[in-house]
């Protein structure tokens, strides 16, 4: 009698669980927020710096940028060549590392052009 009891339970319990989510009422789901949409870009299309040029007594400075990001700066003194310092970690400051000796930031100049 026991186990008949037991299965009884079982059999009850189970019909319970799957029956209450039928029981339950369907809720209608919001409608998603309507998102703008991003800026179309052109397959190939090039992304264009913007260029500030500074001019002071004793040379011109270059300054580069991509969304605001400084990337690159062009040194022009008016007694020697132009070389160039750039950002090698992305955070806009043109750091040195003293305690790194490979990831120095040296200055490049152009030795030819055509």
């Amino acid at each position: 009698m026991n186990k008949l009891n037991l299965l009884a339970k079982a059999l009850l319990s189970v019909a319970l669980l799957t029956g209450l989510p039928l029981l339950a009422e369907d809720q209608a789901v919001p409608e998603p927020p309507e998102l703008p949409l991003p800026e179309v870009i052109v397959d190939g299309e090039v992304i264009e710096p913007d260029i500030t040029i500074i001019k002071r007594d004793e040379g011109t400075i270059t300054e580069y940028r991509v969304n605001g990001q400084l990337y690159m700066v062009k040194i022009q003194p008016d007694n020697g060549p132009a070389y160039y310092m750039s950002d090698r970690d992305g955070d806009g400051e043109f750091d040195s590392r003293s305690n790194d000796p490979t990831n120095i930031s040296v200055p490049q100049w152009i030795l030819l052009r055509w």
